[in-house]
């Protein structure tokens, strides 16, 4: 009988590679917490092992994007240059970091992308394929956001899909369903580089590599055919949800864990002190959202 961590990996492994396939991100922010808190890796060798795993998987993805013409080369080429810079910095930066930070940070990052991802728009819909492409202008300004994404990329072991799209569209002019087939190559770029950085002071788990990299990329190939029947949009939607709970929990225990570490606090009280305030907050969103949602479609 097959174990439930072993189906949870098998599960996270196709759903990475299924997100990347079906919207060009997303889905490589499970790959952490499934390496640290399922398969028992230490935090960076999980971070290492993730790189691995989502530059790969990246890879994958960016074939059938090339194929129906995607991908922006000369554009993803000089962002991912950018990234691969940061994210070696990065990579061999958290040699100084704590474990313990670095989850937190990772699960600042995870908040990041599940808020994105609610906030995200369809990017196949029509309203943007009628974008045109326009020439990149602020060349400076792409460079300097792919060093800072590829900073990210590379300390925590994040793809960064979330923040590399809108950076494409904004800021070189990318129709939106090109932005996303461009991402995969600097996100690959950005993993290979931050990978590089981290074996300078740690090593990879190439059993977990193997395992979850294979089922990744067996799910980008299918993500990219769903994507002709599939909402990416309505899927993004509710795995954002999904992205904001785990970070939630990741936060209660790492929280906990820094404040018994750091400050001698019990560390289930201080657990549970997080979950009070992080509940408290949520209410709060909730609260907001209906109230503006009332507002913007008033009875009569």
């Amino acid at each position: 009988m097959i174990s439930l961590s072993t189906l949870t990996i098998l599960v996270a492994g196709m759903v990475i590679g299924l997100l990347l396939g079906l919207t060009g991100g997303g889905g490589s922010i499970l790959t952490v917490p499934l390496l640290v808190y399922v398969v028992g890796l230490d935090a960076k060798i999980a971070i290492a092992t993730s790189l691995l795993v989502v530059g790969l998987a990246s890879l994958a993805a960016l074939l059938p994007h090339s194929r129906a013409g995607n991908v922006y080369w000369r554009t993803g080429i000089i962002f991912g240059l950018a990234g691969m810079v940061g994210a070696y910095s990065g990579g061999w930066i958290a040699r100084y970091v704590a474990d313990v930070l670095l989850l937190l940070l990772f699960a600042g990052v995870m908040i990041g992308s599940g808020f994105a991802m609610l906030r995200s728009r369809d990017a196949a819909s029509g309203a943007s394929a009628d974008v045109v492409a326009k020439p990149a202008r602020n060349w400076l300004r792409i460079v300097g956001d792919g060093f800072v994404v590829g900073i990210v990329t590379g300390l925590v072991g994040a793809g960064g899909g979330f923040l590399v799209v809108p950076a494409l569209a904004l800021l070189a002019g990318l129709p939106m369903h090109a932005a996303v087939g461009t991402s995969l190559l600097v996100i690959a770029m950005k993993c290979f580089a931050g990978l590089a950085g981290y074996i300078t002071h740690v090593g990879v788990d190439s059993e977990s590599a193997a395992i979850v990299g294979s089922l990744a990329i067996a799910g980008t190939f299918l993500g990219s055919r769903l994507s002709k029947l599939a909402s990416p949009n309505q899927l993004r939607h509710g795995f954002g949800l999904f992205v904001l709970v785990i970070a939630s929990i990741l936060i209660v225990i790492e929280g906990s864990r820094m404040a018994a570490l750091s400050y001698g606090f019990d560390r289930h009280l201080a657990g549970a002190i997080l979950a009070g305030v992080e509940t408290v907050v949520a209410a709060i969103l909730v609260a907001r959202r209906f109230a503006g949602a009332s507002q913007a479609h008033p009875q009569v």
